[in-house]
């Protein structure tokens, strides 16, 4: 049976999670690291493990996708570092890893990257931020 949640019902729940997102657990010096990051390497992936060994198959999705357009990218293993683990969650207002950046703007998780690849709004990003991609889709 399918229970449907009314807004009287629910806006308890839904207060209290607006409330939890206004503290942030960023700190000025996890912030200012993650800017540093993002802003001087025009392509940034924070994912769990390594390009050459990802540790979760969303991950690997956005490495494959970065490696078929023949791009150069920095990578971030957030298992490494729990503070920045957390932090990059915080810094882009997104929940899940992997997360991509370009020319210093968040991108998405794997499944906006696949979409923006399958329909060809990636390489749009790219050539808008200077970059050449391998791939026309």
């Amino acid at each position: 049976m399918l229970r449907l949640c009314m807004p009287s019902k629910c806006s308890g729940v839904i207060s209290a999670y607006n409330v939890l997102r206004t503290f942030s657990t960023l700190s000025p010096l996890t912030k200012h690291q993650i800017e540093a990051l993002v802003k001087s390497n025009k392509v940034v992936l924070f994912m769990k493990g390594v390009p050459e060994q990802p540790m979760c198959g969303f991950s690997n999705l956005a490495v494959q996708i970065l490696k078929h357009h023949g791009l150069s990218f920095k990578a971030f293993n957030v298992l490494e570092d729990e503070s920045l683990r957390q932090g990059i969650k915080d810094y882009s207002d997104w929940p899940t890893i992997p997360q991509l950046f370009i020319d210093g703007e968040f991108v998405g998780g794997a499944d906006i990257v696949l979409e923006l690849h399958k329909n060809g709004q990636l390489v749009e990003m790219l050539r808008k931020a200077g970059i050449t991609s391998n791939s026309s889709a």
